[in-house]
C-alpha cells in the first residue's frame, strides 16, 4: 500500500483570504515555505494529495471551472518550482452544515483518495490549519499536523508556522 501526505489548501499551500475565497489566479498567492515542504514530502515517497473545502462554489461566489483554473495554475507552478505536483486534488463544494460526508471535518475526501490510490491511511499524514482538517485526519486514521498558534491539542504535532514545520518535519516523516 502507498502512503499519502494530505494537504489542506488555504493557509497551507496559499495565503488565506480572510472573509473571502480565492476565486481566480490573481488572488492565489503561494506561501513561500510551502515549496520546500512539498518537495521534501514528495522526495520521501509520499503521494501528495490536496483535500480542500470550497464552499465558495456552493455559495455561488465562484464556479467549479474557476476552481479548476486556480488548481491547474497551482500545479503548474509546483511542477516548475519543485519538479512535483499534486497527484490528485479533492474538493468539496458543499456548504457548512450540509452534513456532507466529504466536507471536512468528515473524512470522505481522504477515504475516497485512499480507495483510488491504494493508500494506507495509518501510514499517511494530514496537514491543516483548522480543527476541521485535524478532525478529518483523525477520523481517517492518519497522523495529523496542525499549523497555527496556539497549538491544537488533538493534533499529533503542532507547529506555529511553515518555518517551524520545515525545521521539525524530518522527525515526523
Amino acid at each position: 500500500m502507498n502512503k499519502a501526505f494530505f494537504f489542506d489548501r488555504d493557509g497551507i499551500v496559499n495565503k488565506r483570504i480572510i472573509g473571502d475565497y480565492v476565486k481566480e489566479i490573481s488572488e492565489f498567492e503561494f506561501i513561500p515555505e510551502f515549496f520546500d515542504i512539498f518537495e521534501l514530502i514528495c522526495k520521501k515517497g509520499y503521494i501528495p494529495i490536496l483535500v480542500t473545502n470550497q464552499q465558495g462554489i456552493g455559495k455561488k461566489l465562484m464556479t467549479e471551472e474557476q476552481l479548476i483554473i486556480v488548481h491547474d495554475y497551482m500545479n503548474k507552478n509546483l511542477l516548475d518550482k519543485t519538479g512535483y505536483e499534486f497527484t490528485d486534488i479533492y474538493y468539496c463544494p458543499d456548504l457548512a452544515g450540509s452534513g456532507s460526508s466529504r466536507r471536512k471535518p468528515a473524512p470522505g475526501m481522504l477515504l475516497e483518495a485512499s480507495e483510488k490510490h491504494n493508500i494506507n491511511l495509518t501510514g499517511s499524514i494530514m496537514l491543516g490549519d483548522s480543527k476541521s482538517d485535524i478532525q478529518a485526519g483523525i477520523s481517517a486514521g492518519c497522523t495529523n499536523i496542525y499549523l497555527g498558534n496556539p497549538p491544537y491539542e488533538s493534533a499529533d504535532y503542532s507547529f506555529k508556522d511553515h518555518s517551524a514545520l520545515l525545521k521539525g518535519i524530518n522527525s515526523i516523516i
